[in-house]
């Protein structure tokens, strides 16, 4: 595995990355993780590598667009001083649009979202060993879409911001187009934004993947 003994790995995100984890920080004792794909990267990684003993952090907040991590980054990132660290952000800045499209105030365009990421990213990177980026994604087959071709737009941000960075990429919405000719959206997620646990564990096993934990 890429992540080396005692290192300590930090992921932020939005509501996928939360999932009902613990305040003020997902980690410790009593299942703090959360539901979601970073309780089962958490578990994987602490069945397959108990030697390495990796401190695992969940700093993921419902309903944040990368304006709220900008806010919160030199609490939950710079000062947790982390040696990997993980963003998956981007979901929230695409579907803004769509479900509030009279509140322009909270869409988040591509120009400022690659422009806030990119900063935020150019700051932390040299104090990381590893960086990884997971691209944002819509549980959705047709790629025209108009939800689903905009969330493939802020991915190829996040993908175009990895190579910058020299981080690994979560390819997350390959990652369900790849079970989609095998089943409806609905059965992965109700809203096909919220994965159910099969579809954190399809999040899950694309991280496996990216670290490449043998699992």
């Amino acid at each position: 595995m890429l992540i080396a003994p005692h290192s300590r790995f930090v992921l932020i995100g939005d509501s996928i990355t939360d999932c009902g984890r613990t305040r003020p920080l997902g980690e410790g004792l009593f299942d703090p993780y959360g539901s979601g794909y970073v309780n089962f990267v958490k578990s994987m990684i602490g069945a397959a590598h108990p030697e390495l003993h990796i401190r695992v952090t969940n700093v993921g907040e419902s309903g944040n667009t990368v304006r709220e991590l900008k806010a919160r980054w030199d609490r939950d990132v710079v000062k947790l001083k982390p040696d990997w660290l993980s963003v998956m952000i981007g979901i929230n800045d695409v579907w803004r649009q769509f479900d509030l499209p009279d509140y322009p105030e909270q869409h988040v365009l591509p120009e400022e979202f690659e422009s806030t990421l990119d900063s935020l990213l150019g700051r932390t990177r040299k104090s990381l060993k590893g960086l990884i980026l997971a691209t944002p994604y819509f549980v959705e087959p047709d790629r025209a879409d108009p939800m689903r071709a905009r969330m493939d737009q802020y991915g190829a941000i996040v993908k175009k911001l990895a190579q910058k960075h020299e981080a690994l990429l979560v390819d997350t919405q390959a990652a369900f187009d790849a079970v989609l000719p095998h089943m409806h959206p609905m059965e992965l997620a109700w809203d096909r934004v919220h994965p159910n646990t099969t579809g954190h564990m399809i999040i899950a096993r694309a991280f496996a993947k990216a670290i490449q934990l043998e699992w």
